[in-house]
């Protein structure tokens, strides 16, 4: 019999005030019958103050025990009417709160009424709602004032003394000033945190500016939303890089951020018995000394580019290059060009290089995951794009939505997805093989969301340029380049492909390359892993954790953060981040469970003590 909306509402309350009554009398043997055999329960601030999924019934019961639930959760109310989301799935909003915060939650029950997947997270903390609205301030008080300073002169007293040697120091300093640094930034002012940002560009937005001229983003423009000001509603489904870099800018304008531009971090370094970072940045050419209690990572994920040493390069009478200084085509219309690499950037390049009139052979090294940008977009995207904006989803409650999957649940959508896209574009598939294109679906048959993930890279969303190797437009080459000859590139098996440009599209090196030259390499190393899920898989080893390793959450090291992602990640998760960071600045206790330790003490309630180290994720 089909479930009505009443049953399936009667059912998620039943569930909530049962799971409410056994946390309260810390029955653990009631609380481990309300979740199924397979169960997840992922907190993102609110309990753990961290980000934090425990897998399995142990788990949860160690979790609610440690974090002291039943104390502190309350007021387990449905939102709206819960939905049965298929195989007898039910799906349910509420809403609750703990001693400090406001909270919103999420669950999934099974056919028997027990619980698959419960998500808690942090919405504000309480005394402290978002200052909009109802909630916004004055700006001009009513009544005359006497010598008042306008507006403006105000500001800029202000921002000349956040920072300065006399002025106040800023609570956090955010390193890298791209989408992930403004995020993070626009979150802390908005939650009245004073906050840095110190990006070594000229101008905000630099950073995409710079890059290839043919560059478009890719992904869709509704999931590439800033916190508090989205995109304009007529951009193009795939917006151009120097779009995106003057909206950037323009953000760092309307948000009034703290921004220090042409500015550099040279070093960082934490006093343990002060409590707090000495950051010495050059800004503009003038050194200063910042105090912050804590320095945010923006960076990006990855360090600066991978060159490979080949030999022979200096014989060489073209011109080489890494894809990150490629411009455009223009200079080889007519020349033979050489892409060494496979992923999004060699792909692009390769693509405008041809458009340009040059005659392009690319070189693949490895297996690639190709996704027809078609098939992504109505894969991955069905559930922010803007017919599900149409029906009142809101980019807010998209990335809620994503936030609810748990990522070993995510890992098993994916291989189905991954079967639906090999069946659906089984054809283009057998056409990139003809050409002995070499395709790489993952390890485990979880394609490209999966390999984002875990690793970041090997991956290509087809915006043109499978259908010129198809054609053989674009010629296909494989193997590693061993070196250079005068007039082309030497491979290990010792052929030779003439060339008069070589774009090696290489990647990057990791992130620790380059953040280990401001923090030190010991404490690069404390930092340990960045990014990935501990899915003993290629580029990202073990052991499991549940969780991407140390982004947006207590770190090994005391007050150092990293915050990054692509900018849907970025804008959600941001957010978590602030009300952590925010949480301290008001002085509030913030035990935090299940966070790497360096000494390994044990969780106390009430205390900022760490949890027993749990791993480096």
């Amino acid at each position: 019999m089909a479930l009505t909306v009443l049953s399936m509402n009667e059912l998620a309350s039943a569930w909530l005030a049962k799971f409410s009554v056994a946390l309260s009398d810390l029955k653990m043997q009631s609380l481990e019958g309300l979740f199924a055999n397979e169960c997840y329960w992922r907190d993102l601030v609110t309990f753990t103050w961290n980000i934090k999924t425990a897998e399995g019934r142990d788990a949860i019961m160690d979790m609610a025990a440690a974090v002291k639930a039943g104390e502190r959760g309350k007021n387990w109310t449905l939102k709206g009417d819960a939905e049965d989301s298929g195989d007898g799935v039910v799906e349910a909003w509420f809403n609750f709160e703990t001693d400090t915060c406001n909270g919103v939650g999420h669950l999934r029950l099974r056919p028997d009424g027990r619980c698959w997947t419960l998500f808690t997270a942090a919405e504000e903390l309480k005394g402290h709602p978002d200052p909009s609205g109802s909630h916004r301030a004055e700006g001009r008080p009513y009544g005359a004032v006497r010598g008042r300073m306008a507006f403006g002169k105000k500001r800029a007293q202000e921002k000349a003394s956040l920072g300065a040697p006399d002025g106040q120091q800023p609570f956090a300093v955010i390193v890298g000033g791209g989408q992930c640094g403004l995020a993070i930034g626009a979150r802390l002012k908005r939650m009245g945190v004073p906050a840095i940002i110190v990006d070594k560009h000229p101008r905000a937005g630099d950073c995409w500016r710079t890059r290839y001229d043919a560059l478009h983003l890719h992904d869709p423009v509704f999931a590439n939303h800033l916190p508090y000001i989205p995109l304009p509603a007529d951009w193009p489904l795939w917006p151009h890089k120097d779009q995106m870099a003057d909206f950037l800018e323009a953000y760092v304008k309307l948000l009034d951020l703290n921004y220090w531009a042409s500015s550099t971090c040279l070093s960082a370094n934490w006093d343990d018995g002060r409590k707090e970072w000495a950051v010495l940045v050059d800004k503009a050419g003038n050194q200063m000394q910042l105090k912050p209690k804590h320095l945010i990572l923006a960076t990006g994920l990855y360090g600066g580019p991978f060159v490979p040493l080949l030999e022979g390069q200096e014989q060489f009478q073209g011109d080489v290059m890494h894809s990150c200084e490629y411009k455009n085509g223009h200079k080889y219309a007519g020349k033979h060009a050489i892409v060494v690499g496979s992923n999004t950037s060699a792909h692009d390049i390769a693509e405008d290089l041809w458009e340009a009139g040059a005659h392009v052979t690319m070189i693949q090294r490895s297996a690639t995951m190709v996704t027809h940008i078609d098939t992504q977009l109505k894969t991955v995207f069905a559930g922010c794009n803007d017919e599900a904006q149409a029906r009142g989803i809101t980019t807010d409650k998209s990335d809620l939505n994503l936030a609810t999957i748990p990522f070993k649940v995510m890992t098993e959508q994916q291989k189905h997805r991954c079967k639906e896209i090999r069946e659906k574009d089984a054809e283009y598939y057998k056409r990139l093989e003809a050409v002995g294109f070499r395709l790489d679906f993952g390890e485990d048959d979880t394609a490209n969301i999966m390999q984002f993930l875990r690793r970041g890279n090997g991956y290509y969303f087809d915006t043109g340029a499978s259908e010129l190797i198809m054609n053989s437009e674009v010629k296909l080459a494989h193997g590693d380049v061993q070196g250079f000859t005068p007039n082309g590139v030497l491979l290990r098996d010792k052929s030779v492909i003439g060339a008069d440009v070589v774009v090696l599209a290489t990647g990057y090196r990791p992130f620790k390359d380059i953040v280990e030259k401001f923090i030190g390499t010991d404490m690069a190393a404390k930092l340990g892993k960045v990014w990935g899920l501990g899915s003993n898989t290629r580029g990202d080893p073990g052991p499991w954790e549940g969780e991407l390793c140390n982004m947006w959450k207590p770190t090994a090291q005391e007050g150092l953060w990293v915050q990054g992602g692509n900018l849907s990640f970025s804008r959600n998760y941001s957010k978590y981040l602030a009300l952590q960071l925010q949480a301290r600045y008001l002085g509030i206790p913030t035990p935090v469970y299940g966070a790497p330790s360096q000494r390994g003490e044990e969780y106390e309630s009430g205390t900022s003590g760490t949890a027993p180290y749990l791993g480096s994720c």
